[in-house]
């Protein structure tokens, strides 16, 4: 397969095994709602941030959606074309020496992405995606990074993001940006017959006017007919709900079209022709000259269904239609071009945070499109450059119709855009606002939620002599021992020595006195009365202490003995 080199390639390759662990500590007075809403907010290089994420949720996010920094060249712009920010430029030059101050912005832009996209292959679950908005400047180098560290394989389209209608360029004008979609397992996802599909733009306003209509009107479809015909007629030809107009029929069932039950002109002469009564004239009903386009085994089904399938006429003398529900068909797949005008996306920023707030963030529906297809109630999306909070803001969108709601984990680089613009933008989501601009500035019901925003911690997990940090709790190391053992994220409750069990084999931990035991050489330590007070398992067990003093027993008790901090090289 062929791959992408670059200067500085070497240093980068393998750098993600060289970030070190780092804790995330709680910051109270910046989180918002309960503690145990499971969203995230990090503010730290993502880099850093990543790793210290990885104990805990590596194999177990869905999705991801990143949208990098753009390269464009305009290092001015500090929020997303910051290849050659001063965090960037010493990361650079300690990592790939004095060749980083003179590398081609290509160059740095390709070191700073490798590492990154390493790390979040590894969060991903086997049935997992990821979505990477990118431009023109580095499309063809981001795809052949992408095939390289995810697979060709899994390779699943290149989607083209229509944003305006005009550009300002003097040869052609650029009015679209791309994103990339890879899958961890494309060969899974084939084998499980999964479909990603996307909701229908202005669907769900639909079903949901007509379920105030039921509630107006009751059982009566005449008058809901008419006030629903009404409705779509206000609205201008743009609308989105618009497009769905032709859903102005309902029963008991729900909102349908009555849709051409016809047979298609295909040139078969044996098309079913068999007779469909009318339910008032009791005759039998006029049938189309190609056919129906059932047969009638099909049709006495839906004819025998409450409320039957098929729509009749007012009598006899008209064809019937088949009737196709809305709420059946409200999905479709993501077409690889799509139009979606980038300036709702500023509006919206800017009624949250204020005019001039964040330049050119990304649009929250679209963004909610590419993540309803792919992920479920309860999955976890991360987005480990942030911005302004796009992503959360759109899970928060999606969870709204959830029985059990998504998570969301941000990660963030600036401390101050952290705090005043990703923050903000979340917590006034998450809260409700009164819109900072705009000619009606109504009050914007809040969608509910909540988040803990967290730092990295200053230090390392381990200190400079290779020691675990004095500070760390069991329930930290914990996590930590679990990633390294098993390659996948803790989900557990650290509260006791055995912290989990996976693929046929207990793991243990003897640490920071679990057992009780603060003496030097005591509970931290594996010897025979140690070992007789832990919760049994009859198959294999690792088992991580400071020492191993059982000696021959060992082997005969099926211990896989590993000595804490050395063990933990991960």
């Amino acid at each position: 397969m062929p791959t992408l080199n670059w200067i500085g390639k070497e240093a980068v390759v393998r750098h993600h095994r060289e970030v070190p662990f780092r804790l995330l500590e709680p910051v109270p007075e910046l989180s918002c709602g309960g503690a145990d809403s499971g969203n995230l907010i990090v503010q730290g290089d993502n880099l850093h941030a990543l790793k210290a994420l990885l104990p805990r949720y590596a194999g177990q996010v869905k999705c991801i959606y990143i949208d990098p920094p753009y390269n464009t060249g305009n290092e001015g712009w500090v929020y997303n074309d910051n290849v050659s920010s001063p965090e960037i430029r010493r990361w650079l030059g300690a990592v790939v020496g004095k060749e980083g101050e003179t590398l081609d912005r290509h160059d740095r832009w390709l070191c700073m992405m490798y590492p990154r996209l390493v790390l979040l292959r590894q969060f991903l679950r086997d049935d997992g995606a990821i979505f990477v908005s990118i431009d023109d400047n580095e499309v063809g180098n981001l795809q052949a990074l992408m095939r390289e560290v995810f697979g060709t394989g899994n390779e699943v389209a290149t989607v083209v993001w229509q944003k305006g209608k005009k550009g300002d360029s003097k040869l052609v004008s650029i009015t679209h940006e791309y994103i990339l979609a890879f899958a961890r397992n494309k060969a899974l996802l084939n084998d499980r017959k999964v479909k990603w599909r996307r909701k229908k733009p202005g669907v769900g306003d639909v079903l949901e006017h007509y379920a105030g209509l039921c509630s107006k009107h009751g059982p009566n479809h005449e008058n809901i007919r008419k006030d629903l015909m009404g409705w779509y007629r206000e609205m201008p030809q743009t609308d989105p709900r618009k497009a769905h107009k032709h859903y102005n029929w309902s029963d008991n069932r729900g909102l349908y079209f009555a849709a051409d039950f016809a047979g298609p002109d295909d040139g078969r002469e044996n098309r079913p022709r068999y007779p469909i009564i009318h339910p008032v004239t009791r005759q039998p009903c006029a049938i189309p000259s190609t056919g129906w386009r059932w047969e009638q085994e099909t049709t006495t089904a839906a004819l025998a269904q409450d409320p039957p399938r098929i729509h009749f006429g007012k009598d006899h003398t008209t064809i019937p239609n088949r009737k196709s529900y809305l709420c059946e068909i409200d999905d479709e797949p993501m077409m690889s071009v799509f139009y979606k005008d980038g300036r709702a996306a500023t509006l919206e920023v800017e009624s949250i945070l204020g005019a001039g707030a964040f330049p050119f963030p990304k649009d929250s529906e679209a963004i909610a499109d590419l993540i309803g297809m792919v992920a479920a109630p309860g999955d976890i999306v991360l987005d480990s450059f942030s911005g302004s909070g796009t992503t959360a803001h759109a899970v928060l969108k999606l969870n709204q119709h959830l029985s059990v709601p998504m998570r969301f984990i941000l990660v963030e680089i600036d401390r101050d855009v952290a705090q005043t613009k990703t923050r903000e933008r979340v917590r006034k989501a998450i809260e409700g606002f009164v819109p900072l601009t705009g000619k009606k500035r109504m009050p914007v019901t809040g969608l509910g939620g909540g988040f803990q925003f967290c730092r990295l911690s200053a230090e390392p997990l381990f200190d400079p002599t290779g020691q675990v940090r004095a500070d760390v709790t069991f329930a930290q190391l914990a996590e930590f021992v679990w990633f390294a053992e098993t390659g996948t994220g803790f989900t557990g409750t650290a509260d006791g020595p055995l912290i989990g069990i996976h693929e046929g084999r207990a793991i243990y931990l003897l640490y920071n006195g679990i057992l009780k035991d603060q003496s030097a050489a005591g509970g931290n330590v594996l010897t025979g009365p140690v070992f007789d007070s832990l919760p049994r398992f009859a198959g294999p067990k690792v088992i991580y202490a400071a020492a191993n003093r059982l000696g021959s027993r060992t082997a005969r008790e099926g211990i896989t003995f590993k000595q804490t901090p050395y063990a933990l090289d991960v």
